[in-house]
């Protein structure tokens, strides 16, 4: 564990406002509800006593902070190789490989991207989920920051809530699209699947809405451009079968396996073989909470999207027009 300690003084400026709200603008490298725990436990202190996290202030108090950070994580580290594109000592961003979890949990206890995390930096084990501020799921690819410090782990959450990271996706989907569009339907929990979200009314799902644009037809595919807006779980997934658009390989909104009339040898053995979804998260943009510099990342598609993608070019230019009847 680590013990800090700080000590300041509560600006004029705050006289007439809570203890919690002002001692979140005082330290905003914790987040707001890591505060008010020690506000409560009597590790944040007033003129040297404990004061409820209500209490209004005057402005011109002592105000004292000392706390341990405890572990937030009991993972094990485990010496899985990560690709990470770049690194300094806020943050780090890497190239998730299909097949590998991010979190620990029922059925993946270990060999997960965290165990990989607390191997590369120890240290990571004191932040919240190791640092990891957004995830992907096990079967799709691509770009994903994590925090190495409390307070770019506090900013970078604050920022992904304001859609303040650019996060785009390249997909490949079932049906020959005419245009790009947005899908703004609400995301919630399936009926009657745990494993599954499905779109919902308002009262049951939270607002979701995916930006997608044409990039290549072929004769019963499409590949398209995604853009979040919100970042719910499955969201892609579900929002492109909701408009009867699932993409290749998805093993929960799919449908199965579907292979168009007339297809090449080669198409067909291609998308028998690609045993997930056809998801690449391509492109990861934000301006770096410590330095303010406007980072951009980009991840080239993985080998099996890539073989996926030219066999629906090679199978197009070889049987002519769009056709998209299985």
């Amino acid at each position: 564990m680590t013990l800090i300690r700080h000590e300041a003084v509560v600006p004029l400026a705050a006289a007439g406002r809570r203890f919690d709200q002002t001692l979140a603008e005082m330290f905003p490298d914790y987040s707001r509800s890591r505060l008010a725990g020690w506000i409560k436990a009597g590790a944040a202190t007033l003129d040297g006593a404990k004061a409820p996290p209500r209490q209004l202030l005057k402005g011109g108090e002592k105000v004292r902070l000392e706390a341990e950070l405890e572990v937030e994580v009991s993972s094990a580290p485990e010496a899985i190789a990560l690709d990470i594109v770049h690194e300094d000592e806020h943050l780090l961003v890497l190239n998730k490989p299909a097949g590998l979890v991010v979190h620990p949990g029922a059925g993946n206890p270990t060999g997960t991207l965290l165990n990989a995390l607390l191997h590369h930096d120890p240290a990571l084990a004191e932040l919240p989920r190791g640092g990891i501020v957004h995830r992907l799921d096990k079967d799709t690819s691509g770009l994903m920051v994590v925090a190495r410090t409390l307070a770019t782990h506090t900013a970078l959450v604050d920022m992904l809530s304001r859609h303040d990271v650019e996060r785009q996706y390249e997909a490949v989907v079932l049906g020959t699209l005419v245009a790009g569009g947005t899908v703004d339907a609400p995301i919630g929990r399936h009926l009657g699947d745990r494993l599954r979200q499905a779109v919902r009314d308002e009262e049951d799902g939270k607002r979701a809405v995916t930006h997608y644009r044409l990039r290549e037809r072929f004769r019963a595919h499409t590949l398209i451009q995604c853009n979040l807006e919100t970042g719910r779980t499955h969201q892609i997934r579900v929002h492109m079968a909701y408009i009867h658009h699932p993409l290749v390989g998805d093993p929960l909104y799919g449908g199965g396996l579907r292979l168009p009339k007339g297809a090449s040898d080669a198409l067909v053995f291609a998308l028998r073989g690609f045993r997930r979804q056809a998801l690449h998260a391509e492109r990861l943009a934000f301006v770096h909470p410590a330095t303010g510099e406007a980072l951009a990342f980009a991840a080239p598609r993985p080998a099996d999207f890539e073989a996926l993608i030219g066999a629906l070019r090679q199978d197009f230019a070889e049987r002519g027009p769009v056709d998209d009847d299985f």
